[in-house]
């Protein structure tokens, strides 16, 4: 079955003629996979294959205090799924559901996240584990992951930084 088929049930809607907002892609992810059917359904942070993220060097600096993060939470853009489908099929179970009740990458806006372990960081490249995309995946954004530690930046902005731990919805008040 090729990507665009549709599955028995499976209902297509028209598209709009315009988009709403532009997305900057800020650099392309590098995995072992040449086709959607050849990708794990989730990544694996622990056992997964090594994978690379080349950020375009433009936003290099924008990597600045990520240096000793364990994990990162990647945001990318699955540019090959559909996006008109609101009815799906699920290869596993059949069973009929509305997309926004998936995980699917095939969705509106095919924005897919995955939490990775960095394995390390060279330049503008970063090894790590735990993502589940065909190789050359349009990279939309990169965040600590909320377990992580944030960084402030110090009386040198970037010099003197200092670790604060992060605030979570229970520290707020209210």
């Amino acid at each position: 079955m090729a990507d665009d088929d549709i599955r028995p049930r499976e209902v297509a809607v028209p598209l709009p003629a315009v988009t709403d907002v532009g997305v900057y892609f800020i650099g392309r992810i590098h995995t072992p996979w040449a086709s959607r059917a050849d990708c794990p359904r989730a990544g694996d942070a622990e056992n997964g294959p090594e994978c690379t993220i080349v950020v375009a060097e433009r936003w290099r600096q924008a990597l600045t205090g990520l240096e000793g993060q364990a994990e990162l939470q990647v945001l990318y853009w699955m540019n090959r799924a559909r996006r008109d489908l609101v009815i799906q099929a699920p290869r596993q179970n059949g069973t009929i559901l509305g997309t926004f009740a998936l995980r699917s990458p095939v969705r509106p806006n095919p924005i897919a996240s995955s939490v990775v372990a960095v394995l390390g960081i060279d330049g503008a490249t970063l090894r790590v584990r735990g993502l589940d995309c065909i190789d050359g995946t349009p990279l939309i954004d990169l965040k600590p992951h909320r377990r992580a530690v944030a960084v402030q930046p110090g009386p040198d902005e970037l010099s003197a930084q200092q670790p604060v731990p992060c605030r979570t919805k229970d520290d707020e008040p209210g």
